[in-house]
Protein backbone atom coordinates (compact mmCIF):
# COMPACT_ATOMS: atom_id res chain seq x y z
CA UNK A 1 0.00 0.00 0.00
CA UNK A 2 1.16 3.52 -0.76
CA UNK A 3 0.50 6.88 0.83
CA UNK A 4 -2.70 8.45 -0.51
CA UNK A 5 -3.27 12.14 -1.14
CA UNK A 6 -6.54 14.06 -1.10
CA UNK A 7 -8.11 17.37 -0.10
CA UNK A 8 -10.13 17.79 3.10
CA UNK A 9 -12.29 20.80 3.94
CA UNK A 10 -12.00 21.99 7.53
CA UNK A 11 -12.29 25.33 9.34
CA UNK A 12 -13.33 26.94 6.07
CA UNK A 13 -10.14 25.93 4.23
CA UNK A 14 -9.10 23.24 1.79
CA UNK A 15 -6.26 21.20 3.29
CA UNK A 16 -4.07 18.85 1.30
CA UNK A 17 -3.46 15.70 3.35
CA UNK A 18 -1.31 12.60 2.97
CA UNK A 19 -2.68 9.50 4.67
CA UNK A 20 -2.07 5.82 5.18
CA UNK A 21 -3.79 3.03 7.09
CA UNK A 22 -7.41 2.01 7.69
CA UNK A 23 -9.92 4.85 7.75
CA UNK A 24 -11.54 3.37 10.86
CA UNK A 25 -8.25 3.01 12.73
CA UNK A 26 -7.30 5.29 15.64
CA UNK A 27 -6.38 8.67 14.19
CA UNK A 28 -2.82 9.94 14.44
CA UNK A 29 -2.49 13.49 13.12
CA UNK A 30 1.06 14.51 12.16
CA UNK A 31 1.77 18.26 11.98
CA UNK A 32 4.89 19.45 10.16
CA UNK A 33 7.09 22.42 10.97
CA UNK A 34 9.03 25.10 9.09
CA UNK A 35 10.16 24.93 6.28
CA UNK A 36 8.57 21.57 5.54
CA UNK A 37 5.31 20.01 4.35
CA UNK A 38 3.44 16.78 4.99
CA UNK A 39 6.17 14.97 3.00
CA UNK A 40 8.44 15.17 6.05
CA UNK A 41 6.27 12.53 7.78
CA UNK A 42 6.57 9.93 5.00
CA UNK A 43 8.40 7.40 7.21
CA UNK A 44 5.93 7.64 10.07
CA UNK A 45 2.89 7.60 7.78
CA UNK A 46 3.88 4.24 6.35
CA UNK A 47 4.84 2.65 9.67
CA UNK A 48 1.80 3.89 11.59
CA UNK A 49 -0.56 2.95 8.78
CA UNK A 50 0.86 -0.57 8.58
CA UNK A 51 0.39 -0.86 12.35
CA UNK A 52 -3.34 -0.23 11.97
CA UNK A 53 -3.56 3.48 12.67
CA UNK A 54 -5.20 6.04 10.42
CA UNK A 55 -2.13 8.21 9.98
CA UNK A 56 -2.75 11.62 8.41
CA UNK A 57 -0.28 14.43 7.70
CA UNK A 58 -1.76 17.71 6.43
CA UNK A 59 0.00 20.62 4.84
CA UNK A 60 -0.64 23.33 7.42
CA UNK A 61 -2.47 26.58 6.61
CA UNK A 62 -0.39 28.46 4.05
CA UNK A 63 1.89 25.55 3.15
CA UNK A 64 2.16 23.13 0.25
CA UNK A 65 -1.14 22.23 -1.41
CA UNK A 66 -3.28 23.79 1.33
CA UNK A 67 -5.09 27.11 0.92
CA UNK A 68 -3.08 30.27 1.58
CA UNK A 69 -5.43 32.90 2.99
CA UNK A 70 -4.06 36.36 3.83
CA UNK A 71 -4.81 35.99 7.54
CA UNK A 72 -5.50 33.40 10.23
CA UNK A 73 -1.95 32.77 11.42
CA UNK A 74 -2.68 33.48 15.06
CA UNK A 75 -2.61 30.76 17.70
CA UNK A 76 -6.37 30.66 18.14
CA UNK A 77 -7.13 30.11 14.45
CA UNK A 78 -4.30 27.65 13.85
CA UNK A 79 -5.40 25.55 16.83
CA UNK A 80 -8.97 25.60 15.52
CA UNK A 81 -7.61 24.35 12.18
CA UNK A 82 -6.21 21.28 13.92
CA UNK A 83 -9.38 20.57 15.87
CA UNK A 84 -11.43 21.06 12.70
CA UNK A 85 -9.26 18.63 10.76
CA UNK A 86 -9.78 15.94 13.39
CA UNK A 87 -13.56 16.29 13.04
CA UNK A 88 -13.37 16.47 9.23
CA UNK A 89 -11.42 13.21 9.21
CA UNK A 90 -14.31 11.52 11.01
CA UNK A 91 -12.78 11.23 14.46
CA UNK A 92 -13.78 12.68 17.80
CA UNK A 93 -10.17 12.87 18.98
CA UNK A 94 -6.63 12.00 17.90
CA UNK A 95 -3.10 11.37 18.99
CA UNK A 96 -1.61 14.68 17.82
CA UNK A 97 2.06 14.63 16.85
CA UNK A 98 3.79 17.88 16.01
CA UNK A 99 7.27 19.00 15.00
CA UNK A 100 8.57 22.58 15.34
CA UNK A 101 5.61 24.87 14.53
CA UNK A 102 3.41 21.79 14.31
CA UNK A 103 4.51 20.98 17.85
CA UNK A 104 3.57 24.46 19.05
CA UNK A 105 0.12 23.93 17.53
CA UNK A 106 -0.09 20.52 19.18
CA UNK A 107 0.56 22.08 22.61
CA UNK A 108 -2.01 24.82 22.03
CA UNK A 109 -4.68 22.54 20.51
CA UNK A 110 -4.45 20.18 23.47
CA UNK A 111 -5.06 23.15 25.78
CA UNK A 112 -7.70 25.11 23.83
CA UNK A 113 -9.53 22.06 22.40
CA UNK A 114 -8.92 19.38 25.04
CA UNK A 115 -11.64 17.00 23.84
CA UNK A 116 -9.96 16.77 20.42
CA UNK A 117 -6.65 15.37 21.70
CA UNK A 118 -6.18 12.04 23.49
CA UNK A 119 -2.39 11.96 23.48
CA UNK A 120 0.34 14.43 22.60
CA UNK A 121 3.81 13.99 21.09
CA UNK A 122 5.98 17.04 20.41
CA UNK A 123 9.29 17.04 18.57
CA UNK A 124 11.95 19.76 18.75
CA UNK A 125 9.80 22.36 20.47
CA UNK A 126 9.24 23.27 24.12
CA UNK A 127 5.96 24.49 25.52
CA UNK A 128 5.41 28.05 24.30
CA UNK A 129 5.68 29.47 27.82
CA UNK A 130 8.93 27.61 28.44
CA UNK A 131 10.35 29.01 25.19
CA UNK A 132 9.45 32.51 26.30
CA UNK A 133 11.30 31.95 29.57
CA UNK A 134 14.41 30.80 27.72
CA UNK A 135 14.38 33.75 25.32
CA UNK A 136 14.31 36.09 28.31
CA UNK A 137 17.03 34.41 30.36
CA UNK A 138 19.36 32.39 28.09
CA UNK A 139 21.71 34.46 25.92
CA UNK A 140 22.82 31.46 23.87
CA UNK A 141 19.23 30.53 23.03
CA UNK A 142 18.54 34.16 22.16
CA UNK A 143 21.52 34.11 19.78
CA UNK A 144 20.34 30.85 18.20
CA UNK A 145 16.92 32.43 17.70
CA UNK A 146 18.21 35.62 16.07
CA UNK A 147 16.48 34.61 12.83
CA UNK A 148 13.19 35.54 14.56
CA UNK A 149 14.10 39.23 14.36
CA UNK A 150 15.10 38.90 10.69
CA UNK A 151 11.75 37.27 9.92
CA UNK A 152 9.98 40.46 11.03
CA UNK A 153 11.57 42.46 8.19
CA UNK A 154 9.18 43.03 5.25
CA UNK A 155 9.81 41.22 1.93
CA UNK A 156 13.53 40.44 2.36
CA UNK A 157 13.11 37.09 4.15
CA UNK A 158 10.34 36.12 1.70
CA UNK A 159 12.69 36.76 -1.20
CA UNK A 160 15.46 34.68 0.35
CA UNK A 161 13.10 31.80 1.14
CA UNK A 162 11.76 31.80 -2.42
CA UNK A 163 15.30 31.91 -3.81
CA UNK A 164 16.11 28.91 -1.61
CA UNK A 165 19.42 30.02 -0.10
CA UNK A 166 17.88 30.76 3.30
CA UNK A 167 16.06 27.42 3.32
CA UNK A 168 19.31 25.55 2.74
CA UNK A 169 21.16 27.66 5.31
CA UNK A 170 18.63 26.95 8.06
CA UNK A 171 18.33 23.23 7.30
CA UNK A 172 22.11 22.79 7.55
CA UNK A 173 22.39 25.00 10.64
CA UNK A 174 19.56 23.35 12.54
CA UNK A 175 20.00 19.73 11.52
CA UNK A 176 22.45 17.16 12.85
CA UNK A 177 25.48 15.69 11.06
CA UNK A 178 24.69 14.69 7.47
CA UNK A 179 21.34 16.48 7.36
CA UNK A 180 19.76 17.32 4.99
CA UNK A 181 20.18 14.91 2.11
CA UNK A 182 19.73 16.27 -1.40
CA UNK A 183 16.08 15.23 -1.75
CA UNK A 184 15.03 16.75 1.58
CA UNK A 185 16.79 20.01 0.79
CA UNK A 186 15.23 20.12 -2.67
CA UNK A 187 11.74 19.37 -1.32
CA UNK A 188 11.96 22.13 1.29
CA UNK A 189 13.26 24.66 -1.24
CA UNK A 190 10.41 23.74 -3.60
CA UNK A 191 7.87 24.09 -0.77
CA UNK A 192 8.97 27.66 -0.05
CA UNK A 193 8.98 28.54 -3.77
CA UNK A 194 5.23 27.82 -4.12
CA UNK A 195 3.54 31.21 -4.69
CA UNK A 196 2.45 32.67 -1.37
CA UNK A 197 3.95 29.92 0.79
CA UNK A 198 6.99 31.86 2.03
CA UNK A 199 4.88 34.82 3.13
CA UNK A 200 2.34 32.59 4.87
CA UNK A 201 5.07 30.64 6.66
CA UNK A 202 6.56 33.87 7.96
CA UNK A 203 3.17 35.07 9.18
CA UNK A 204 3.30 32.38 11.88
CA UNK A 205 6.44 34.03 13.27
CA UNK A 206 5.17 37.56 12.77
CA UNK A 207 1.94 36.99 14.65
CA UNK A 208 3.85 35.37 17.52
CA UNK A 209 6.18 38.37 17.69
CA UNK A 210 3.56 41.10 17.25
CA UNK A 211 1.05 39.59 19.65
CA UNK A 212 3.24 39.70 22.74
CA UNK A 213 1.95 43.13 23.80
CA UNK A 214 -1.55 42.86 22.35
CA UNK A 215 -4.56 41.91 24.51
CA UNK A 216 -5.35 38.91 22.30
CA UNK A 217 -1.78 37.61 22.51
CA UNK A 218 -1.57 38.12 26.27
CA UNK A 219 -4.86 36.28 26.70
CA UNK A 220 -3.64 33.43 24.48
CA UNK A 221 -0.57 32.92 26.67
CA UNK A 222 -2.70 33.10 29.80
CA UNK A 223 -4.92 30.33 28.42
CA UNK A 224 -1.88 28.18 27.64
CA UNK A 225 -0.81 28.35 31.28
CA UNK A 226 -3.60 25.87 32.05
CA UNK A 227 -1.44 23.14 30.56
CA UNK A 228 -2.54 19.90 28.89
CA UNK A 229 -4.43 17.04 30.52
CA UNK A 230 -3.34 14.14 28.30
CA UNK A 231 -0.10 12.10 28.35
CA UNK A 232 2.79 13.98 26.73
CA UNK A 233 5.89 12.58 25.02
CA UNK A 234 8.51 15.19 24.19
CA UNK A 235 11.39 14.29 21.84
CA UNK A 236 14.44 16.47 21.28
CA UNK A 237 17.66 16.03 19.33
CA UNK A 238 20.90 16.37 21.25
CA UNK A 239 22.45 18.28 18.32
CA UNK A 240 19.49 20.57 17.65
CA UNK A 241 20.90 23.79 16.19
CA UNK A 242 17.67 25.75 16.61
CA UNK A 243 16.52 25.00 20.16
CA UNK A 244 18.77 23.83 22.98
CA UNK A 245 17.98 20.70 24.96
CA UNK A 246 17.98 22.84 28.09
CA UNK A 247 15.34 25.07 26.47
CA UNK A 248 13.11 22.09 25.78
CA UNK A 249 13.56 20.79 29.31
CA UNK A 250 11.09 22.05 31.84
CA UNK A 251 8.05 21.77 29.58
CA UNK A 252 6.73 19.01 31.82
CA UNK A 253 5.50 21.75 34.12
CA UNK A 254 2.54 22.17 31.75
CA UNK A 255 1.84 18.43 31.35
CA UNK A 256 -0.81 17.53 33.92
CA UNK A 257 -1.44 13.88 33.04
CA UNK A 258 1.98 12.25 32.58
CA UNK A 259 5.16 13.36 30.87
CA UNK A 260 8.16 11.69 29.26
CA UNK A 261 11.21 13.48 27.84
CA UNK A 262 13.47 11.70 25.34
CA UNK A 263 16.79 13.10 24.06
CA UNK A 264 18.13 11.47 20.87
CA UNK A 265 21.95 11.40 20.69
CA UNK A 266 23.55 12.78 17.53
CA UNK A 267 20.24 14.05 16.18
CA UNK A 268 19.46 17.64 15.22
CA UNK A 269 16.25 19.63 14.83
CA UNK A 270 14.49 17.13 12.50
CA UNK A 271 14.36 13.82 14.43
CA UNK A 272 11.44 12.39 12.42
CA UNK A 273 13.66 12.62 9.33
CA UNK A 274 17.10 12.17 10.88
CA UNK A 275 16.17 9.17 13.07
CA UNK A 276 12.85 7.98 11.60
CA UNK A 277 13.00 4.45 12.99
CA UNK A 278 13.58 5.68 16.54
CA UNK A 279 10.79 8.25 16.33
CA UNK A 280 8.40 5.65 14.93
CA UNK A 281 9.36 3.28 17.75
CA UNK A 282 8.56 5.98 20.31
CA UNK A 283 5.22 6.74 18.67
CA UNK A 284 4.19 3.10 18.56
CA UNK A 285 5.40 2.60 22.13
Amino acid sequence: MTIKHRDVTAAGLRFHVAEHGPADGPLVLLLHGFPETSWSWRHQLLALGEAGFHAVAPDLRGYGGTDKPPRGYDGYTLSADVAGLIRALGASDAHVVGHDWGGALAWSTATLHPKAVNRLTVLSIPHVLRLQQALRSDLEQLRMSSYLAFFQVPKVPENRLVAGDLVSELLHRWGGPGFPDEETESRCREAMAIPGAAHCALEYYRWAFRSRLRPSGIRFLRLLSAGVHVPVLQVHGERDGCLKVSTAEGSGRWARAGYRFEVLPGVGHFPHQEAPAKVTELLLG
